[in-house]
């Protein structure tokens, strides 16, 4: 029974915490204040950031190929494309319940063993991490004065009385949180985390292609960031927001989407907070922030249901 309820309330606390985001967000501005950037912004640019962000989905495919050859098996590059963009579709309803798809994809039409197929895509995943790790040093190192001052400027609204209060209430909560979860040796995973890392860096060095594997993640993540700029490029009242500025932006919002499904409510709460330090209005975030979660996630739901309608098709001799 505690399975059950421990496997409910993973799919359930995401998709509240984004409810929660959407309500919060329009809760601070007018919807009319909102609703008018969609009949005033300047779509070639947003179909521009689609078709970034779909290159960097379908370098992603290709950059597949690299962790599974050395392997000792060949990867189709348009079974690899299918599969990638049906599990980024499969994640909206179940977080990484789209990774888990795509290895039993690849393995059914590319007779991959699903077990190594997993262990690529988990290596994947920790090259992601570390991409985004180096994104944020990138960005406190950049826009250290700004985010300093944010910082300050938010202990400096707090007397005496509240600092302690967070400061024993953040051990307080701490130490409770660790007492419940040693019950599930938390600290293990912890630790497996940071050796997954280990292993995953060290997975480039062995690889025969590690250069081409290395270029194509620098495209990958180069997409990632351009189809967030290029796309604000469609808000007459952004031009004059910096691209490194952005890119503290693009990090914060990255960041979120592991929070509920696809980034929903919360990617665009992430993305007017952030540029609102830099002088934004809330509706003139808020409304980036949703073009830009709705647009990406338009592709991936025309693309990713292509993508599985497509795939039993061009496999039907090959499927078990």
């Amino acid at each position: 029974m505690y399975n059950n309820f421990k496997k409910l309330f993973k799919i359930l606390l995401p998709i509240l915490i984004g409810l929660f985001c959407v309500v919060y967000s329009f809760k601070k501005i007018s919807f009319s204040d909102f609703s008018q950037y969609f009949t005033k912004i300047n779509y070639l640019w947003v179909s521009a950031g689609i078709m970034l962000g779909a290159l960097s989905h379908i370098s992603r495919s290709y950059r597949w190929k690299f962790l599974i050859e050395p392997l000792g098996y060949k990867l189709g590059f348009i079974n690899s494309t299918l599969t990638v963009f049906s599990a980024y579709l499969i994640n909206y309803t179940i977080p990484r319940a789209g990774d888990v798809a795509r290895g039993t994809m690849i393995s059914k039409y590319e007779k991959i063993p699903f077990e190594k197929a997993i262990g690529t895509i988990v290596a994947e995943r920790v090259i992601d991490i570390l991409c985004i790790i180096l994104i944020i040093i990138i960005g406190l190192i950049t826009e250290f004065n700004r985010i300093s001052e944010e910082l300050f400027s938010i202990i400096s609204t707090l007397n005496l009385s509240s600092i302690l209060f967070i400061i024993i209430s953040f051990f307080l909560i701490s130490f409770f949180l660790f007492l419940f979860l040693s019950r599930f040796n938390i600290y293990k995973k912890i630790i497996s985390f940071f050796r997954g890392l280990s292993d995953g860096l060290m997975v480039i060095f062995k690889m025969k292609k590690r250069n081409e594997f290395i270029l194509h993640t620098m495209f990958i993540w180069l997409m990632y960031i351009l189809m967030f700029y290029v796309t604000s490029k469609a808000f007459s009242e952004l031009h004059e927001i910096g691209f490194l500025q952005l890119m503290i932006s693009f990090t914060l919002a990255a960041l979120s989407i592991v929070f509920s499904n696809g980034g929903i409510g919360i990617y665009p709460l992430a993305v007017e907070e952030s540029l609102g330090w830099y002088g934004v209005q809330s509706a003139t975030g808020l409304a980036f922030g949703w073009v830009m979660w709705l647009s990406q996630t338009m592709m991936v739901i025309i693309f990713g249901g292509l993508s599985l309608f497509i795939l039993p098709f061009i496999n039907r001799n090959k499927s078990i």
